[in-house]
């Protein structure tokens, strides 16, 4: 298969290259993004040293199922649309790794089209390595297009050249080119969804407006077809990289045919897979059973993740008669969930958090008005966030020992009462540590 490719934009002007008058073949290829290659991925101390591993290698293993199945479905040719990497390399076997893909890809002479997002912009990656001739990188100037005479096919795009791109760079995008199935490519915000940046900011009508057929996007994490005709289409990132990051993750084969796209299908190349498991376990009277609540759902959960290892985030709900129980020994129940569910397969299962989200059997109101230690320690802490000397005092003590923490630490962080103490939220923190503190006394009460 020889391919002839032409790059228009700021490197030759239109009058250079010659208009073909072309019968639109057909043609498949793969829409990828946010590939996220060697993400410093944080949070992975409390897991086994192999699941760590693996989930640390996720999305090298996700690049190569990507690069088999463009070879296996022998695709003409693949698109990233931005956030290759996830910065600037520690050292260059990050850009080697990529570049021994892509040597897999021109040896199949199937040509790919790299556009550089907010993570791998021009100013992010200082140390550039020269890539196979397949790949053919959009330019960060100005828009540019490449032109693929063999299919009919011609791919608008612009790189960010730094790593906060504000501006909408859709308007100067070129026109159409007419005869052939136009593709456009871009890295966007598009309004903030999904609470991303809004890098590149423009809409969707704005996007359908401007006459291509379709529109492969990155930068959202999330998979999904925002419109058909003209297609405009996220692919999500192609490997989840931790529990917010849930479900199926990977790429689209797009099918077309007489110039219109026949088929854009979900492929899932994750070897890695996120999901979030609410149990309800109102009526679990003892920690053994909590724990058989929660093989079965990990269970269930895992026969859909065909064979990837699962990761799971736990939500415990209803209310326990062991709630206290389950708050005040966490880790010990984390620890037999996560024996319970080595029986699943060889693992298949890890359960990354349990999020204790039970209620007591006793009303708070009715606890509150017990006549004992409790029960003032329960009036006393719903007033904490109205004592102006308990306030000062915790912004005192945990902001110092908050100012400590590594930078690292601090960044990404979940735990709800941990976040809350960074953040100097001293309301946040009193409300998140006092389920905890009465869980611990009422345990010891009963």
């Amino acid at each position: 298969m020889t391919v002839f490719v032409a790059l228009l934009g700021e490197d030759a002007p239109d009058a250079v290259v010659r208009v073909h008058s072309l019968e639109m073949s057909n043609f498949r290829f793969l829409h990828a993004a946010d590939i996220h290659l060697d993400s410093p991925l944080r949070g992975l101390e409390g897991h086994d040293r192999q699941i760590a591993d693996r989930i640390r290698s996720a999305p090298r293993a996700a690049l190569e199922n990507l690069v088999q199945r463009a070879v296996g479905d022998r695709v003409h040719f693949v698109v990233i649309a931005g956030d290759l990497y996830d910065g600037s390399w520690k050292d260059y076997r990050t850009g080697l790794f990529f570049a021994e893909q892509m040597s897999r890809l021109r040896e199949a002479e199937i040509p790919v089209f790299l556009l550089y997002g907010n993570h791998d912009a021009e100013s992010q990656i200082t140390k550039p390595l020269q890539l196979p001739e397949n790949v053919k990188v959009f330019p960060s100037r100005s828009p540019g297009t490449f032109t693929l005479y063999d299919h009919g096919v011609a791919l608008h795009g612009q790189s960010f050249k730094t790593r906060a791109v504000t501006e909408d760079l859709v308007p100067d995008y070129p026109s159409p080119r007419s005869g052939l199935f136009n593709i456009g490519v871009l890295h966007t915000g598009l309004g903030g969804m999904d609470g991303h940046d809004d890098y590149a900011p423009c809409t969707v009508p704005e996007l359908a407006a401007k006459g291509y057929d379709y529109w492969a996007l990155g930068h959202i994490h999330r998979r999904q077809i925002l419109q058909e005709r003209p297609w405009i289409v996220f692919p999500g990132n192609l490997q989840g990289r931790h529990a917010r990051e849930t479900g199926p993750k990977g790429a689209f084969l797009v099918s077309v045919n007489g110039g219109e796209v026949e088929a854009a299908s979900p492929v899932n190349l994750d070897v890695v897979r996120f999901t979030v498991l609410a149990v309800a376990v109102p009526g679990a009277d003892t920690m053994d059973e909590v724990v058989e609540a929660v093989r079965g759902a990990a269970g269930a959960a895992a026969a859909e993740a065909e064979g990837r290892l699962l990761v799971c985030r736990v939500r415990l709900t209803g209310r326990s008669p062991i709630h206290s129980q389950l708050v005040s020994e966490n880790d010990h129940l984390l620890a037999e969930a996560r024996s319970a569910t080595l029986g699943l397969g060889d693992e298949m299962v890890w359960i990354e958090r349990i999020l204790v989200e039970t209620k007591p059997p006793m009303d708070p109101a009715a606890l509150a008005r017990r006549k004992d230690a409790l029960g003032d320690l329960l009036r006393m802490l719903r007033e904490a966030p109205h004592d102006t000397a308990l306030v000062d005092d915790l912004k005192s003590d945990v902001g110092v020992l908050a100012t400590r923490l590594p930078h690292e630490v601090g960044e990404g962080v979940e735990e709800a009462a941990l976040r809350a103490a960074l953040d100097g939220d001293t309301t946040a923190l009193i409300q998140e540590t006092a389920p905890y503190l009465l869980a611990r006394l009422t345990a010891e009460d009963s």
